[in-house]
């Protein structure tokens, strides 16, 4: 959203990033999204290996030089020095038009799943596999002073053989190097090089929390390359083991928040333990807080300025509405702190009307949140006193106007680590029934290494759903690798599928879209291309050139800009998404 130049907001962003196809490199913003974009993994990970199961990359360390190994242009040579283990690693070395891509074709076995992992230094480095025969995938780092690993995993094809694997770096980037990777899986007929020097695994990543209850939480992270099993660890103490990458540990007091971390093991030893998480048990006896968001959800932007939209007091807002979003929470000089300042423009008598307003909304069985941020308003949560304002100052505006949550509309930028504190904190106070909502821009959920992306993954028990910004952007890459423009079906589905396959439950998804031609500079679709969208990842239905791998009926439903903005035009967009969204399966 943004505001016009006396300081209200109208719908938008900052992000006009255009994006064309091919590698223009003259327009940074737009290469760094196509780097993002196109390394996202949507591989799911798979369970640990069997035992039978190996290493079918050859030379994988680079021991015997660039023997199996083909790269581009000369780009790829082997160097003494810095390797992670051996006495070999690969240095390629990116030069005009070519990002230096070594590849290497390895056997497999149909129908089987495979971990793909590999450590890399220095420059932007990606990794990844085609010719899967299924979803081919991929994953990058922007560039590491030291070792690190990247790791994703495919599934072959009925029918597939071999596989080609593939690392590379990027146009006008500095060097990449990697060492000791892994294509670990079923034996395709190849055989595999033996391994010297056998290690305990690498330190699990991509913990994180998923469905909890008054006693318990639930656990995922990331499969690691030769691990044969997991330990679990509540507040530093080993509390059980796993042999898949889930658990769910039990026998929690209610309405606590516990610190959980994950370690890998193997015939070797342990790895380190992995980043510790935060995960809060609900309130044993309920949380009468606010009504319950329904399973599909329509939201809406409730403007408390007059931008030449339709004027509205909220109990104008359309009843198809489950989520209205109250924009703007205005910051104080306290970094963190949010205060609200009704608006004299909107109409209302004075905060005694606006409140009844919000208490008849929430009697219907409606969700009236604060939105904080906005184009141009921007709130600093950047340290630990920071998100305690934030929470505290929240929480105090949520007992004072009835709000029944949060939402998160902040495009200057974000910190994650102090955010997901920020919002941790605000749900220790508020309860189970706490509703979060969060309005990214298309640039901001690319890849789950954004600071959106990761602050959402790091809150995903207690988030309600992300409606992303599909509009003001430009062409952007979709979860497929390829670019689609605005204003389709395909622009929609495919740039659902970065966040449906990246990590978030499909209930946790939204199609965010303006109300109007008026409501956004660009990115405008009609309802129609909205259901089909919603048609398309629901059900498989109405999709465009690109169709997902499968289906997500728990989607969450769809956002707009504004409720004011719909109104305009005769509230013709609720009209037709918001049947359309309650009706999904």
């Amino acid at each position: 959203m943004e505001r016009v130049p006396d300081g209200r907001r109208r719908p938008g962003s900052g992000g006009r990033r255009e994006q064309s196809r091919g590698r223009t490199r003259s327009w940074p913003g737009g290469v760094v999204a196509v780097l993002a974009a196109g390394a996202l993994s949507v591989g799911g990970m798979g369970g640990v290996a069997q035992a039978a199961d190996i290493n079918v990359a050859k030379n994988a360390g680079f021991e015997s030089g660039l023997a199996n190994w083909s790269c581009s242009g000369g780009s790829g040579a082997v160097v003494g020095t810095p390797v992670r283990t051996g006495a070999a690693a690969l240095r390629g070395t990116p030069a005009g038009q070519d990002n230096a891509r070594c590849s290497q074709s390895v056997a497999v076995q149909p129908n089987s799943t495979y971990t793909l992992s590999a450590w890399v230094q220095g420059g932007y480095a990606y990794l990844g596999a085609s010719g899967t025969g299924t979803t081919d995938v991929s994953t990058w780092t922007p560039g590491e002073s030291g070792w690190k690993q990247l790791t994703t995993t495919f599934r072959t094809g009925a029918s597939t053989r071999a596989v080609t694997v593939y690392t590379h770096g990027w146009y006008g980037q500095s060097p990449y190097l990697v060492d000791d990777v892994s294509v670990f899986g079923p034996d395709g007929g190849g055989g595999s090089d033996p391994d010297p020097d056998p290690q305990a695994p690498a330190t699990p990543a991509g913990l994180g929390v998923g469905a909890v209850t008054a006693s318990s939480v639930a656990l995922s992270w990331n499969a690691v390359s030769g691990a044969t099993g997991y330990n679990i660890y509540r507040d530093g103490t080993k509390v059980q083991t796993a042999t898949g990458t889930s658990a769910t540990v039990t026998g929690l007091a209610a309405a606590t928040s516990y610190q959980f971390q994950v370690s890998a093991t193997n015939a070797v030893g342990e790895s380190a333990k992995s980043a510790a998480v935060s995960g809060r048990t609900s309130p044993g006896g309920g949380d009468p807080g606010g009504p319950a968001v329904p399973r599909h959800a329509l939201t809406g932007y409730w403007q408390n300025f007059n931008n030449g939209a339709a004027v509205q007091k909220l109990r104008d807002v359309q009843a198809q509405y489950d989520i209205i979003a109250v924009s703007f929470a205005d910051s104080t000089t306290t970094p963190g702190q949010i205060v609200f300042n009704l608006d004299p423009a909107v109409g209302y008598s004075g905060v005694a009307e606006f409140k009844s307003d919000v208490a008849a909304k929430k009697a219907a069985g409606k969700s009236v949140i604060i939105s904080v941020g906005g184009e141009k308003g921007n709130v600093t949560i950047n340290s630990d006193a920071s998100a305690t304002a934030f929470a505290n100052s929240a929480y105090a505006l949520m007992q004072e106007y009835g709000f029944s949550g949060v939402d998160i509309d902040l495009e200057h930028g974000i910190n994650s680590t102090y955010l997901t504190k920020a919002l941790r904190q605000l749900s220790a106070k508020a309860g189970s029934r706490l509703v979060i909502t969060m309005a990214p821009q298309t640039i901001d959920m690319q890849n789950t290494g954004t600071e959106y992306f990761k602050t959402a993954l790091a809150v995903k028990d207690i988030l309600t759903v992300v409606n992303m910004q599909y509009y003001n952007s430009g062409s952007m890459l979709g979860c497929d690798g390829q670019v689609y423009s605005q204003g389709s079906v395909d622009f929609l589905t495919a740039l659902a599928c970065i966040q449906l396959e990246g990590g978030l439950d499909a209930s946790q998804v939204g199609i965010g879209v303006p109300a109007s031609t008026r409501g956004a500079g660009s990115g405008y679709v009609s309802p129609t291309i909205v259901n089909n969208a919603l048609n398309c990842l629901t059900r498989g239905t109405n999709c465009g050139n690109f169709k997902p791998s499968r289906t997500y009926p728990a989607l969450r439903g769809a956002m707009t800009w504004s409720t004011n903005w719909d109104a305009t035009a005769g509230n013709a967009w609720s009209n037709a998404v918001g049947p359309h969204v309650h009706s999904l399966p």
